[in-house]
């Protein structure tokens, strides 16, 4: 029997994340570190479907509260440390919110290598979050340009190339525990770079984008504020 969301899964090609680099003029072991950070490298479950994250908290907002009673475990009015275990028991939580909102449910998830929130897909020149979810399936590649346009929505590019990651984790992953998500940055910043020496292209300008807020209590969140699963 086959998945919901299970797709073709193709991994990262070995030039993929050095080229995103020098079009955007960044260090590529500046995203070698918010893949390891987001998703500990990996955008895929070994079933095939894209690695993801619930927030019930963003369940909560986006279908007003109106199952917080019915569904505790999937909505709640504030952040709460209550996903459970890592891989598919995230979507056995996605389907029970698909069952009461499949539309809000698909924005309350993260996704992929680069856990970018559904409700994001806008800033990730997306029409609708089928639509990007569609396309988190398909590949690491997928999920690699989805970052670049997100970054370049949220104009946090200049902060991946000044390795400002205090501000990097203020505009990607919400206001939640910034310190703590900037110095997880610096440290796997350090070992990819260590492995990896940045080679930066030789051209200048400034980089395009401009943060427009997405959906409510979602417009300062990328991935999970809190407690992420390390899985």
């Amino acid at each position: 029997m086959s998945l919901e969301f299970a797709g073709a899964a193709t991994p990262l090609g070995p030039t993929d994340i050095a080229d995103l680099a020098v079009r955007l003029r960044i260090d590529p072991a500046a995203i070698e570190a918010v893949c390891e950070i987001e998703s500990s490298g990996s955008g895929f479950l070994p079933d095939k479907r894209p690695r993801i994250l619930f927030e019930s908290h963003l369940f909560h907002s986006l279908t007003g509260g109106r199952y917080d009673r019915t569904h505790p475990g999937i909505s709640t009015p504030t952040w709460v440390h209550n996903y459970g275990a890592a891989g598919a028991h995230q979507y056995d939580r996605l389907a029970e919110a698909i069952s009461l909102d499949r539309i809000a449910a698909l924005e309350s998830a993260s996704w992929g290598r680069f856990q970018i929130i559904g409700s994001n897909y806008t800033a990730c020149n997306f029409g609708s979050v089928e639509g990007f979810v569609a396309d988190m399936m398909l590949g690491e590649k997928s999920q690699l340009d989805a970052f670049a346009a997100f970054c370049r929505h949220g104009n946090l590019v200049r902060f991946l190339a000044a390795k400002n990651w205090t501000a990097f984790a203020r505009g990607y992953n919400g206001p939640g525990q910034v310190d703590a998500y900037a110095a997880d940055l610096a440290q796997a910043y350090a070992r990819h770079a260590r492995s990896a020496p940045a080679t930066l292209p030789a051209n200048k300008g400034r980089l395009p984008g401009r943060a427009v807020p997405a959906r409510d209590e979602a417009e300062d969140l990328n991935a999970a504020e809190l407690g992420r699963l390390g899985a």
